[in-house]
């Protein structure tokens, strides 16, 4: 969606978000404190901090958690390269609420689209998919409650139903959400997204779903909400929260990337590596001398290794606060922000490649997250073979 000054659509993000007028364009609502404090305790920092700051309908699924029903939790992954430390935190904050929940967590992962999306072939998006689910395997979710689903090899379920919702979408309803598609592909993948976000259902019965998404990705919610409002469909209308961007180490606003020459911190790399990345390339809020820097102070709201901590690494309120206090106040240097920031995310990421590696043989594992006999008979229990 473009503006004078920054595009936000799930295909491109460029310039300085405006994260209020994305709303306001989107036609989104503002999360507010009364939705927050209903978030069970203790609120996760993404939460209470509003990194995930904006939504829909998310009292609905907030109503359905407190009144112990079934409840669920989509979040998905394009599999394209290695995934970075913003493709991560909706993954971790998806595992938080389904242990405080018990909700039912589905990971689609669309081999397709990014195949109809990305100059790549086919067997290199397999083999990032490969490698993406492993990651997301070392999460932690609970594989009782938890499915993967890679549409190419789940095609015999995702299929048939992307056929029913796609009956009701337009060619002009999908241009004037997305542009126009390069591919047929792209144009019919909206309702491959809808069954995605409703699989839950179809599986579990009607119940309240969130699907916790950066804001970029929120068209693909508007168009299933469409769909699920259909009466012959039996669902409720998917409830989201929607995140405000991954500070890209560079500090310019937009989002972090896993493309293009822009500095970017992969979830397997080493604690020098973490350390060489933020002490070279992470934007600085300080002064440009010492000097300036003790008389001045720095500003942590566009400190890029303030931000890390802010967003994701440091849970301690107090810490937080103490840190942006001593860095305004020029007590803190850029320097040791830094320090303290590499610390923490290579400390995150260790005990994430630990899980990683722990890990048995990729088929017998992934089994464990997919499909069981009696859910795949419910989701094809319509079909002719």
């Amino acid at each position: 969606m473009p503006d004078e000054d920054f595009t936000v659509t799930p295909y491109a993000v460029e310039g300085d978000v405006d994260y209020d007028k994305v709303l306001e364009q989107f036609g989104a609502d503002e999360l507010t404190d009364e939705d927050r404090n209903r978030f069970p305790e203790p609120l996760h920092p993404l939460i209470r901090r509003g990194i995930f700051y904006g939504g829909r309908d998310v009292d609905e699924w907030l109503d359905g958690v407190e009144s112990d029903e079934t409840v669920s939790i989509v979040t998905g992954r394009g599999p394209s390269g290695k995934m970075h430390l913003g493709h991560a935190f909706p993954f971790y904050l998806a595992k938080y609420l389904q242990e405080q929940t018990g909700a039912h967590v589905y990971i689609p992962i669309s081999d397709d689209e990014k195949y109809f999306a990305k100059d790549q072939s086919f067997e290199d998006i397999q083999g990032w998919a490969k490698n993406n689910i492993r990651e997301l395997m070392a999460v932690g979710f609970d594989p009782e409650k938890t499915r993967f689903i890679v549409d190419t090899a789940d095609a015999d379920v995702v299929y048939p139903h992307a056929a029913k919702f796609a009956k009701k979408y337009t060619q002009s309803t999908v241009d004037a959400t997305y542009g126009n598609p390069d591919n047929i592909g792209l144009s019919f993948y909206p309702a491959v997204q809808a069954t995605h976000l409703l699989l839950p259902q179809l599986v579990h019965g009607k119940h309240q779903t969130l699907v916790p998404i950066a804001v970029d990705q929120d068209p693909h919610i508007r168009l299933c909400r469409d769909v699920a409002a259909k009466e012959q469909f039996d669902v409720t209308k998917p409830s989201a929260i929607l995140s405000r961007f991954f500070p890209q180490l560079k500090g310019d606003g937009g989002k972090m990337s896993s493309s293009g020459n822009d500095p970017t911190i992969y979830l397997d790399d080493d604690r020098e590596t973490v350390e060489d990345k933020i002490k070279t390339y992470a934007y600085s809020g300080g002064q440009t001398s010492l000097d300036e820097h003790r008389e001045k102070g720095g500003d942590p709201d566009v400190d890029v290794s303030y931000q890390l901590m802010y967003y994701f690494f440091e849970e301690d309120d107090e810490v937080v606060e103490r840190l942006a206090e001593e860095y305004r106040s020029g007590e803190l240097l850029s320097g040791e922000m830094k320090l303290k920031a590499a610390e923490k995310v290579a400390d995150f990421l260790e005990a994430h490649q630990e899980r990683k590696e722990a890990l048995g043989e990729f088929e017998a594992e992934l089994e464990k997250y997919t499909f069981t006999e009696e859910e795949r008979a419910t989701l094809t229990s319509d079909l002719l073979y």
